[in-house]
């Protein structure tokens, strides 16, 4: 539908929906340019402070994932006009948490009444507009780095439908309520109390997303058509969170995993022995999830080790090709 609209033109610019990036960044100095994103949707858990905490880590995702720094945020509100107000303090609570993790100030927000519950957040940040992390920058000869298990979409069904074990739950809200704060600090080099929206030259990062709502394939997609590379996704190496697989044979699908499935399944190509639940978690819409990085072969070592060592679960997942067919290829 965006592709229907007139195109503006503002040379401040430097990435907008067309980019199909995951946040638009404003030029408003030579070194200085503004991150913004939103994002919001309805309960995946029972626990208000659980959702409200999933929420703001989700929304502070896209901000993460082009390299810059959270500075503020609005609230948005969707609440019953009959439900019971704590719930939706705790809900503000918990959100309110994360964003104080990721020294993101609240400065206000929207609520209107609403038969579903939605929350979420419109986040602002700062960065280097000479160091931006755009989906656009793979180059053939990169390793791909993933940070996060997958996984989230099917156990979140689960959990709707009452068939989730705790382990899983506990496994996949500890996933969804992990900022990506510390993997963006060591990619840019920006140490936990440094306020500066620096990069670190030490690491050749030459593209950079979040994988949400498209899942790995699609958020994949995007960055091979956006850098004009194709692809090689070593299904062996793809974490998954404890349950995702049994989620997948018990039929614990979300509507998004399908339809990621029939929108991108075509740019992919997949080896022998692949199994059916693998090739679905492929596709599964995550919530929260972790950061894709491309980066030079010779610094995946010393990234995985300063990653690692910063707490973050991040693997070494594929690798960049020159262009070719297809897009994205899966070998066992």
């Amino acid at each position: 539908m965006l592709g229907k609209l007139a195109r503006q033109h503002d040379p401040n610019v430097l990435v907008g929906f067309d980019h199909a990036d995951d946040a638009g960044v404003y030029q408003i100095a030579p070194d200085i340019a503004l991150v913004q994103t939103v994002d919001f949707f309805t309960p995946i858990v029972d626990d208000p402070y659980t959702f409200g905490q999933i929420a703001a880590t989700n929304a502070l995702s896209d901000v993460y994932a082009m390299g810059g720094r959270p500075l503020t945020s609005l609230a948005l509100v969707c609440f019953p006009d009959k439900a019971d107000l704590e719930i939706l303090e705790r809900i503000l609570a918990g959100g309110l948490s994360k964003m104080m993790e990721a020294n993101c100030t609240v400065i206000g927000g929207h609520s209107i009444r609403d038969e579903e519950t939605k929350f979420g957040y419109s986040v602002t940040g700062l960065i280097d507009p000479r160091k931006v992390l755009a989906n656009d920058g793979a180059k053939p000869g990169d390793a791909l780095i993933l940070t996060k298990a997958l996984g989230t979409g099917v156990i979140s069904t689960a959990i709707k439908r009452e068939k989730a074990e705790q382990s899983w739950i506990d496994a996949a809200v500890k996933s969804m309520t992990t900022l990506n704060k510390s993997a963006a600090e060591v990619i840019t080099g920006r140490a936990a109390n440094d306020q500066r929206p620096t990069t670190n030259d030490g690491f050749s990062v030459h593209g950079l997303t979040d994988i949400t709502g498209f899942g790995l394939i699609g958020h994949a997609r995007e960055m091979a058509l956006a850098s004009n590379v194709s692809l090689r996704i070593f299904s062996r190496n793809i974490p998954l969170l404890p349950g995702a697989l049994e989620c997948v044979r018990a039929g614990y699908i979300p509507g998004g995993l399908k339809a990621n499935r029939e929108f991108a399944e075509c740019t992919v190509g997949y080896g022998e022995g692949i199994t059916d639940e693998v090739k679905a978690l492929l596709f599964d819409p995550q919530t929260a999830g972790g950061l894709l990085i491309s980066v030079a072969a010779q610094d995946i070592g010393d990234l995985l080790r300063a990653l690692n060592a910063a707490g973050v679960p991040a693997v070494e997942i594929g690798e960049v090709l020159p262009q070719s067919k297809p897009l994205i290829s899966v070998p066992a």
